[in-house]
């Protein structure tokens, strides 16, 4: 099958429906995505959008507040638009039909009185939420919109295998570009059929979400192991800053709890981080104690449970009122009830775990990457927003500050760009493949990278621990391309080849900075060195010819 459209958008998340509805305006939007339409990390997002509209809030704090848990990285110019941009984003999400919380007196001076939350990092209240489950409440509506735009066309459980340039070269699944190639389209796989199909587009979005699967404790679902970052990388695009993966603090900690996040909303509600003697041990740490940067909060859990030999520590908010803490968090606390632990009369066990991926493919402004005709908006990207270190809540508001920047200049390109020379995209080869027979290397290769890269490469790294991730990553790479050239393409296979070519991308971007900043803390270089290191991680593949 070959599917030609103005916009092929890669990914269901709010970055990916937000663009798509904008896009279908003007030209043929084909959405893809790898599951179903709600399997996104959107669905997980509980805190909120941070945004300005409190009268004692400022776009000023908030940009700094950005700026100081991005340590030194942020791009000012970024920050400025994003923040400033806001406002008017989440006005359009209203527009749409999306409820956020509002205070008892509804409006203020005639604008909406939102219920505004804090959340680490924050000087002020400023998390616009829809109760704890935002991110569910955007997807829900953006996808009823999608589903009911004339010209845009959902293609559910069809997984992205590669790019594809004007200047790709085909031979038995392996894609070559120059650098200087644009894009034209993917490569897709049918999960039901196992056929693979080719989508040529004038403009390709890649929004594919995170990387969290690539360890082995993370907050988010299955679907995400970072595919576009390692097909943008693979196409030839650059990509940054793969070093800072923002751990959360607080993932629930039960046998039957699997990636399941206690937001950091409840910090800001209040909420006091205790060791298993119940004693507070954040004011050791930060001046702003529970309330600090997730980065120093994850480190300082690790620290206390390297200390303790504790499997967890405790996060308790029993002392406010129980009605406060069902009406504010009804989900986490349904949820917690149903393992047995009551948010209202005691502590709940929490760890840290894999979240969001402050790094991606290099984009400038306005989303584009340095492939033409290939954009890239959400955490696939590499804004310069989050620097070293993401702001609570600043990832929503970033998605979607992106996808209007993006669908903005995404029309001009196609109003303005001569498509009468972009030669047809030549079909998927397999000849010589043929059904996979050694599955267990897919199994055993998916959770040795997930658990070396935990255990190698996770909160606290060092030069050895580094090392021995590289290694073993080397000797994983050559058994997945092997297997790959000789059998044909499965999703797991698929996933597979990408969480190990993000895992390589990150053990690369750790073992070149020799500094300790944001996210990245090496204990052979537990000190900032803005006079060498106050610069971006950037990685392209070398050109295959």
């Amino acid at each position: 099958m070959n599917i030609q459209t103005d916009f092929l958008v890669i990914g269901s998340g709010v970055a990916g429906l937000a663009f798509a509805l904008k896009a279908a305006d003007f030209g043929e939007v084909v959405l893809i995505t790898k599951k179903g339409i709600m399997d996104s990390n959107t669905t997980q997002a509980q805190g909120g959008i941070a945004s300005v509209f409190s009268k004692v809030d400022s776009f000023d704090l908030h940009i700094q507040d950005t700026l100081a848990s991005g340590d030194g990285l942020c791009n000012r110019e970024v920050v400025e638009k994003v923040v400033k941009s806001g406002p008017d984003r989440i006005r359009e999400l209203i527009d749409l039909g999306v409820r956020f919380n509002l205070k008892e007196e509804q409006r203020y001076q005639g604008a909406l009185n939102f219920d505004l939350g804090r959340e680490g990092g924050h000087s002020q209240k400023r998390i616009v939420h829809a109760q704890d489950m935002t991110g569910l409440e955007l997807e829900k509506i953006l996808v009823a919109h999608v589903r009911e735009h004339e010209r845009i066309r959902v293609i559910e459980n069809h997984i992205a295998i590669d790019l594809i340039t004007c200047s790709t070269r085909m031979k038995r699944g392996l894609v070559t570009t120059t650098h200087e190639a644009f894009c034209c389209g993917a490569y897709v796989l049918d999960r039901f059929t196992h056929q693979v199909h080719t989508f040529e587009a004038r403009i390709t979005l890649l929004a594919t979400g995170g990387a969290g699967k690539v360890y082995l404790y993370t907050s988010n679902p299955d679907i995400a192991t970072g595919d576009g970052i390692a097909m943008g990388y693979r196409a030839g695009a650059t990509v940054a800053n793969l070093e800072f993966v923002q751990f959360h603090p607080t993932c629930l900690y039960h046998p039957d709890a699997k990636n399941f996040l206690i937001s950091e909303a409840v910090r800001g509600e209040g909420g006091i981080l205790m060791d298993s003697a119940g004693h507070a041990f954040m004011e050791k740490y930060d001046p702003q104690k529970d309330l600090a940067c997730r980065d120093v909060v994850a480190r300082a859990i690790d620290t206390e449970l390297k200390k303790s030999g504790d499997d967890s520590v405790y996060l308790d908010i029993s002392h406010k009122k129980p009605e406060f803490i069902k009406s504010r968090f009804p989900n986490l606390y349904q949820k917690c009830l149903s393992f047995g632990l009551d948010m209202t009369a005691g502590p709940i066990p929490v760890v840290p775990a894999a979240h969001y991926m402050c790094g991606g493919v290099s984009t400038d402004m306005c989303g584009r990457t340095d492939i033409h005709r290939l954009y890239a908006i959400g955490e696939t990207a590499c804004t310069g927003l989050h620097g070293a270190n993401r702001l609570a809540s600043n990832s929503l508001i970033e998605a979607l500050v992106y996808a209007d920047s993006a669908a903005e200049q995404a029309v001009k390109d196609l109003q303005t760009m001569d498509f009468r020379a972009t030669p047809d995209a030549p079909d998927w080869d397999e000849v010589g493949t043929t059904h996979g027979d050694e599955l267990i290397m897919v199994t055993q290769n998916w959770d040795e990278i997930r658990r070396f890269m935990w255990n190698y490469v996770g909160i606290v790294r060092s030069d050895k621990r580094l090392n021995r991730a590289r290694r073993r990553i080397e000797i994983i790479q050559g058994e997945i391309q092997e297997y790959y050239w000789d059998f044909k393409v499965s999703a797991d296979l698929i996933e597979l080849r990408n969480i190990a070519m993000v895992a390589e991308l990150i053990i690369k971007c750790a073992m070149h900075r020799k500094e300790s900043r944001g996210l990245h803390y090496n204990i052979e270089y537990s000190f900032r060195d803005d006079e060498r290191w106050k610069k971006d991680t950037v990685i392209r593949r070398p050109f295959v010819g």
